[in-house]
């Protein structure tokens, strides 16, 4: 059991949120890149662009694909292979995923009934993540405590497991006592954290700064350089352990905030276009690659603990736009085709069930060659992600469209356009 989890454990003690890491959320991460109605639109994180958008909805290009890729560079990582892959950005790019989703779903929300209905946003959030995370949670510790997978349960890391504050039991206790493969929940408590305040900052944004959206994402990147800096005051002056740096909500939120802005600010699917394209393709497009070269090229240790999250959410952020506006563009056109969809539509199932599956072939089948566990592990965690798919989500997903009270969504400014 201390293998897998000691490979993983410094640079990807996610498990994903990062982030999902899901997020998310990876989020969960999050929601479905087809946004129809908000009440609707919870499927998993996920080309057509807004202007032709079908009736009841339109459908946010790449983004299934972008959770798809980030899914897989957190297994890889988790397969054994974290000295290579950088599996902690899996899990920030499901950060500003889940961050720029809920966001414009909120968006959505308040042009379309001039409210936020936090009550319906929380159930929302219930039905969407819940039922899939606790089934996976009580199958890996019946696996535990039958002796099918070898770790020991006990009561306060399992109390934080379910109540959603693993990551900060894990950053001053450790992972021991809960199943093995669970510890990747921490991003999972991430974005709960952020699910339980943002709503609430997003009305008071309504509010004070009425229909001034980039005045209302400047704040949510004031924010973004505060929890930098506490980041820096945390490493720099207390000596704060690394996992303090990496696990917990209070400095690992702005990475989903920075996909919180760009849905205020600049969203590709909401509001009229930005940037022209050759500016985003030819300057700011080759800036964030360079900014992520540079952000997993720097190996300080004080730099990967504390400016790294923010340079990476500066980024992924013209990234994001140009995937989303440029779908058809050929760096970004794989990301639409049907197996990287389907993929990034399940990528939630698979972050709840990936690093238990893997845990169980390295204590049941350690003689396999690491490639081959790998491969085989990935099989397993799709054919449960189909099976939680079937059974778990679509059932959510039905309840939540019968107990949903939802409006049509606002015609998006580039399709009135």
């Amino acid at each position: 059991m201390g293998g897998l989890y000691a490979r993983a454990r410094r640079p990807l003690q996610y498990g994903c949120a990062n982030s999902l890491n899901a997020l998310p959320s990876p989020w969960p991460a999050g929601d479905t890149a087809r946004i129809a109605r908000p009440e609707d639109s919870l499927s998993q994180s996920h080309p057509a662009p807004a202007a032709s958008a079908p009736r009841g909805g339109f459908h946010i290009p790449s983004l299934d694909g972008i959770r798809a890729v980030s899914f897989l560079i957190v297994f890889v990582a988790h397969a054994g292979y974290g000295g290579f892959i950088p599996g902690g950005f899996g899990v920030t790019v499901f950060f500003f995923l889940s961050g720029f989703l809920i966001t414009t779903l909120l968006r959505m929300e308040q042009a379309a009934s001039g409210t936020v209905r936090l009550g319906d946003f929380y159930l929302r959030r219930v039905l969407r993540i819940f039922p899939p995370f606790y089934t996976v949670l009580a199958a890996s510790a019946l696996l535990v405590a039958c002796g099918l997978l070898r770790g020991t349960l006990q009561a306060r890391p399992m109390f934080a497991l379910v109540f959603h504050f693993s990551n900060y039991w894990n950053v001053f206790h450790g992972a021991s006592g809960q199943p093995p493969g669970t510890a990747v929940y921490w991003s999972l408590a991430v974005e709960e954290h952020f699910y339980l305040l943002f709503p609430a900052l997003f009305i008071l944004l309504q509010r004070r700064l009425p229909q001034r959206e980039r005045s209302q994402a400047l704040v949510l990147l004031v924010l973004t350089l505060a929890v930098c800096l506490w980041r820096l005051a945390l490493v720099l002056i207390l000596h704060a352990d690394s996992d303090r740096t990496y696990l917990a909500s209070d400095t690992r939120v702005d990475s989903i905030l920075f996909g919180c802005a760009l849905a205020l600010g600049a969203n590709p699917m909401l509001d009229r276009p930005g940037p022209a394209s050759r500016l985003l393709r030819r300057v700011l497009l080759p800036a964030g690659v360079v900014l992520l070269a540079v952000s997993f090229l720097y190996r300080a240790d004080w730099f990967r603990e504390t400016i790294r999250y923010t340079m990476q959410g500066v980024a992924l952020t013209p990234i994001f736009i140009v995937a989303m506006r440029d779908p058809g563009w050929w760096p970004f056109r794989w990301l639409n085709r049907p197996l990287p969809r389907r993929i990034g539509v399940r990528s939630y199932s698979l972050y709840l069930v990936h690093h238990v599956v893997l845990y169980v072939l390295e204590q049941r089948a350690p003689h396999l060659f690491p490639p081959a566990r790998g491969a085989i592990g990935l099989l397993v965690a799709i054919a449960l992600a189909e099976i939680l798919q079937r059974f778990i989500e679509v059932p959510a997903a039905r309840l939540r469209r019968r107990l949903g009270q939802a409006q049509p969504p606002p015609v998006p400014a580039a399709a009135a356009a």
